[in-house]
């Protein structure tokens, strides 16, 4: 039995998000963005290992709690008793106080990390800005790709999850926070200045 599609994500002004790539494309668009090429790569490789990072945590998290079957053997049995008996979004009540007060500071430090980095990054606040948005949407379809392929989770793209527990939880179908992340690095490439040729 498959779940019905959302359209949008709760509470709701999590739906806000839908904005951040259409405003940050129309501030940059008359002024391009001064990205290089060889930037906007190293970012996106940072993201993609950070996404890595963070994937793990959410494993050990899972088996801490005794919410992943089969942690006990190797990533392949994990892979055939996890996918579909995990459920993210219904786990968030079952989790210890204790560890549920540490992921909430996590992801606060996980905040500081990117907004760190896109500030050492760059040196304008506009490109500065055009990092974070970059290197989080990298570092979050990252974050989901490598739980596919190391625990086979989210089974599918409308698979509920809780996005975010500050200051509350966010909770919305996969394909919810993968589209404003594709819409995201499209606003960055749509204003990035062109190569000048030779």
């Amino acid at each position: 039995m498959g779940t019905e599609f959302q359209l949008g994500a709760q509470p709701w002004w999590v739906n806000l998000l839908w904005v951040a790539p259409f405003l940050a494309f129309a501030i940059w668009r008359p002024k391009r963005l001064q990205l290089s090429w060889a930037r906007l790569i190293g970012c996106a490789l940072f993201a993609i290992a950070f996404g890595f990072v963070e994937a793990a945590v959410v494993v050990y998290l899972r088996a801490a709690t005794g919410l992943l079957p089969g942690y006990h053997g190797t990533l392949i049995d994990v892979q055939h008793m996890a996918s579909d008996a995990y459920q993210q979004s219904q786990s968030i009540r079952d989790f210890p106080p204790s560890l549920l007060t540490m992921e909430t500071f996590r992801e606060a430090a996980t905040m500081v990390i990117l907004v760190t980095f896109s500030l050492l990054t760059a040196s304008r606040m506009r490109e500065r800005w055009a990092i974070f948005i970059w290197t989080f949407a990298f570092w979050d379809a990252a974050y989901y790709a490598w739980l596919w392929a190391t625990v086979r989770w989210p089974s599918s793209l409308k698979t509920p999850d809780v996005l975010f527990l500050i200051p509350q939880p966010w909770v919305a179908q996969v394909w919810f926070p993968l589209a404003i992340s594709a819409l995201s690095v499209l606003a960055v490439l749509l204003t990035k200045t062109r190569p000048v040729p030779a």
